[in-house]
């Protein structure tokens, strides 16, 4: 199986007076696994369901490796899908489910028997070939549904939420499984999700959402660390948002004093020139530094006292009262932040390469 390249230009849906798709463009390379990411309504599901032939386009092209597929209806397209209900059919076994689309295509027996038994065993599931689909756990009948889709070998898998009706600690095992079959078998992927953990997790680039448009295209890394609006700051992982004001540049770094505190200065990053006025200056929660002080001290530094502690396993989240609002902080539980109890008071400080700056809301 070899992936193809996928070529999204111009697409634009609307229905009524409402704009599901503006004028969006993607190009996705072969064997890659690109995630549209968004809130409801921000237009990813319409996008994909455009590539897959189940919606009819206002304006657009779609190509594969090149080939226009508009005007194809779906069953032409030889595309691979996985639907956020999975679409089983529940009369039949999970042999027959997979081996629906082969015997569509009217491959022989032997071929179908072949097929189906490869990807069986691909997706763990080799000795459940006659097991009804109302016999089979939730993840079992996502799997049923990905082998399904993957049997003919297409060049191109589009996922639609496949794992929103799964529990957390199931998704988490079928996310490394998915990616572990994406890879051995170089099928290129386009995947729908509104959750951000597993956009970063499975995806080689994600393409954020809103509105219709795409706001962000980057790798995982990029988007978490370097979001290019305050709105994928804060919809992509969690960011504690200052209003401030600019107070001077050098280079990257710069000056801002919190809005309504001219005599406090702190440094922050920009990646581009700015001017004087208003901003919006936003700090992971776990960029975020805690230690015992009780005054702020110089740089980047403020005080504060724990109004809230949550244990979250893994990690401790702790809310601080300050001079600038409640601030967010984040960090391992055997961390010297995770000592502190409500009430204690506290210094935050923070690198002035982990304050970025945005435009204003």
């Amino acid at each position: 199986m070899t992936g193809a390249a996928v070529q999204i230009s111009q697409l634009s849906k609307r229905y009524t007076d409402f704009v599901a798709v503006d004028d969006v463009s993607l190009d996705v390379a072969p064997g890659e696994f690109v995630t549209l990411l968004g809130l409801s309504g921000s237009g990813k599901t319409t996008t994909l369901m455009a590539v897959a032939g189940f919606v009819e386009l206002d304006a657009g092209r779609i190509a594969i490796d090149g080939r226009d597929i508009v005007d194809l209806p779906p069953e032409k397209r030889d595309l691979g899908v996985v639907f956020q209900n999975y679409a089983l059919f529940p009369h039949l076994n999970v042999f027959e489910n997979i081996a629906f689309p082969l015997r569509m295509r009217k491959w022989s027996e032997a071929a179908i028997a072949k097929a189906v038994g490869r990807v069986l065993e691909i997706v763990s599931l080799g000795s459940f070939a006659s097991r009804k689909i109302a016999a089979l756990s939730g993840g079992q009948q996502q799997r049923v549904a990905l082998a399904r889709a993957l049997v003919f070998e297409p060049p191109v898998l589009l996922m639609d939420e496949p794992l929103g009706a799964l529990d957390r600690s199931l998704r988490d095992q079928l996310q490394t499984e998915i990616k572990r079959i994406q890879r051995d078998l170089g099928v290129t992927v386009i995947y729908v999700t509104h959750d951000q953990e597993e956009a970063l997790a499975l995806s080689d680039r994600i393409a954020v959402m809103a509105e219709g448009k795409i706001c962000q295209l980057a790798t995982p890394d990029e988007i978490y660390e370097r979001p290019a609006s305050a709105f994928v700051a804060g919809f992509v992982g969690e960011s504690n948002f200052i209003e401030v004001e600019l107070r001077g540049q050098d280079g990257q770094v710069v000056r801002v004093s919190p809005k309504g505190m001219p005599d406090a200065l702190y440094a922050a990053t920009a990646a581009a020139p700015t001017t004087q006025g208003a901003a919006l200056m936003a700090i992971r929660p776990e960029a975020l530094q805690l230690d015992a002080a009780e005054v702020a001290g110089p740089g980047n530094a403020l005080a504060g006292r724990v109004a809230l502690r949550e244990f979250m396993g893994a990690t401790v989240r702790l809310t601080i009262d300050t001079a600038l609002g409640p601030l967010t902080v984040r960090d391992g539980r055997v961390s010297e932040a995770a000592r502190f109890r409500a009430g204690d008071t506290v210094r935050l400080s923070w690198n002035e390469r982990d304050a970025l700056l945005f435009p204003p809301r």
